[in-house]
């Protein structure tokens, strides 16, 4: 049965909280630390929960912290629908090997959980200069060499390997785009999803990593475009941006998902066109993240999303994301 607005899984990031590990042993300070996060979360209105491993790594629990982090989330009624790994490249020439490790731990721990999706990137730690930027992004990061053939090769290797874990898992990888790797340019990350070949492996099209950089980018809609067909779980986010032509200065802010640059009812029309029925993770970097997420949430029910059920094609996407209900 189609998705419709109401039905529709939006999950809440958890980017707004501080990252929060077992601190040796004291498990009930761990509890009322993970409910306060998730007490949060449900204020705000949320039944599901994207677990953004920028606050708690899935990967790095043993069994019995896993349990304990479903009992916090039950506590809440809430569901952990999705799992994003962020700047754990797989290609790192220093800790490739590493994050490719904890990148199969994740899966095991979305598996255990009851997830059905977990997102991967090719994006590096910050560095020092990012850190003390306001917003990092306005400071360059690591950036793949677009003329390496091996570790471009590499990465088709190393998803591919994911893709058939999770395959074996009954889950979905979906490898997020981002500046300057070679998940930064639509046609780019279209080619390395057809390379990897992996009918578990889609596109988690965070074009909003894209539109809030400082440089020239692509027409956001053509992005979407190429992608869309593509995408098995979607990060939303999005940025008010300026250009002045006369000065090359561009100017960029978050913003919720209505007033940004990205006309968000657009987007939504198209990837259902496209078979999209996956789950939706709401983002939001900078002051009250939680609030606007909620907002956002509201907007996709109220304004975005099919108000109504539509005939389901046979696309790839669609074949994906039944994958993860059955």
């Amino acid at each position: 049965m189609a998705l419709t607005a109401d039905t529709w899984p939006i999950a809440a990031a958890m980017l707004p909280f501080p990252t929060s590990m077992p601190p040796g042993g004291n498990d009930d300070a761990l509890r009322a630390e993970w409910s306060r996060a998730l007490g949060e979360v449900a204020d705000a209105g949320f039944d599901s929960v994207d677990l953004t491993d920028s606050w708690v790594r899935c990967g790095d629990l043993g069994p019995a912290h896993l349990a304990l982090l479903q009992e916090v989330l039950d506590e809440h009624d809430l569901r952990a629908i999705s799992l994003s790994a962020i700047r754990r490249s797989v290609i790192d020439a220093a800790h490739g090997d590493d994050n490719l490790a904890y990148s199969h731990r994740t899966l095991e721990a979305a598996a255990q959980l009851g997830i059905g999706v977990v997102s991967f990137g090719l994006h590096q730690a910050l560095t020092d200069e990012q850190r003390r930027a306001l917003w990092f992004w306005t400071a360059r990061g690591h950036e793949d060499r677009i003329d390496d053939v091996e570790a471009r090769a590499l990465a088709v290797r190393r998803f591919r390997e994911l893709g058939a874990h999770a395959e074996e898992l009954g889950l979905l990888v979906s490898l997020e785009m981002y500046e300057h790797t070679y998940l930064s340019t639509a046609a780019s990350a279209v080619r390395l999803v057809e390379e990897i070949d992996n009918r578990a492996v889609g596109l988690n099209p965070d074009i909003g990593n894209l539109i809030r950089l400082h440089e020239p980018i692509e027409d956001w809609r053509e992005m979407l475009t190429a992608t869309l067909p593509y995408t098995n779980f979607w990060h939303v986010k999005n940025y008010l941006r300026d250009e002045d032509p006369a000065s090359g200065v561009v100017t960029t802010f978050p913003a919720s998902l209505e007033s940004g640059l990205i006309d968000y009812r657009w987007a939504m029309r198209e990837a259902v066109a496209a078979g999209f029925q996956g789950i939706i993770c709401v983002e939001h970097y900078g002051g009250d993240g939680l609030s606007v997420s909620a907002t956002n949430r509201e907007y996709l029910r109220s304004r975005a999303l099919p108000r109504r059920e539509y005939a389901l094609g046979s696309s790839r996407v669609e074949q994906q994301t039944d994958q993860v209900r059955r």
